[in-house]
């Protein structure tokens, strides 16, 4: 499957921008110091003018009073904040793959896996797929990451729901790329103590990620054979130069 294929990929390279030096730049811009602030507006801003309770539906995985105070403590206009945001992501695929020089031919494939895809039930990606894509290749390969991550996050949240996994049950087994679960759900906003997790949730999150990879899998299906091989090798390759260099 091609979705699992990428999906390390897609997962690191798709949110590696939002603690960048460009995502804190925004941040700084908005006037709202630290994390939460500028990553629910400027994330969450393509929802529009919301209620928070709509960004905590969204999010999924995030406790609803965290999301509430951070979402509130930004008076910047959604629809501004969302825009800001996707420069700062453009902006980091632009530094971080200025050696990648394949970047064209990614985003095009990239481009044709997201139009592929189906929008129910996961908003997030709807708005972030709305947005205009970046015209050089580098700011779109992170662009489009970021908008496959949205899809994967999305219907990731409906699959562990379905196992009978609630979110903070879910971030404390998988935590992050860069964070174990507890921290990770500290994070998010979750208050300790945290409840020990079983085997039967391990195996229930496992069978989740499964059920992911699966739902995800469709819109890769407008590749043949040799494209979707030629979208994993490039994928690969620019994770690798952008985060492991």
């Amino acid at each position: 499957m091609t979705a699992a294929a990428v999906k390390q990929q897609v997962l690191e390279l798709g949110g590696a921008f939002m603690l960048s030096r460009e995502a804190r730049q925004f941040g700084t811009d908005t006037g709202v110091p630290g994390f939460h602030g500028a990553y629910m507006r400027g994330r969450g801003g393509v929802l529009g003018e919301v209620d928070a309770d709509v960004v905590t539906a969204a999010f999924g995985f995030f406790e609803p009073a965290c999301v509430r105070a951070a979402w509130e403590s930004v008076p910047l206009p959604a629809d501004k904040a969302a825009a800001a945001y996707l420069n700062a992501c453009q902006d980091f695929g632009r530094r971080k793959l200025a050696a990648f020089e394949q970047s064209d031919r990614l985003a095009e494939l990239l481009g044709r896996v997201v139009a592929a895809a189906s929008p129910v039930a996961v908003p997030l990606f709807a708005g972030w797929r709305a947005m205009p894509v970046a015209e050089d290749g580098r700011a779109a390969v992170l662009q489009l990451t970021h908008v496959l991550r949205e899809l994967r996050g999305g219907l990731h949240l409906l699959a562990v729901t379905a196992q009978g996994l609630t979110p903070l049950q879910s971030v404390l087994i998988a935590g992050s790329p860069v964070s174990n679960g507890p921290n990770q759900a500290r994070l998010f906003g979750w208050n300790e103590p945290f409840e020990t997790i079983t085997d039967d949730q391990r195996a229930r999150w496992t069978a989740a990620e499964a059920v992911t990879d699966a739902l995800v899998e469709p819109c890769f299906e407008v590749l043949d054979a040799d494209e979707s091989a030629e979208l994993v090798t490039l994928m690969t390759t620019a994770h690798r130069v952008a985060l492991v260099r």
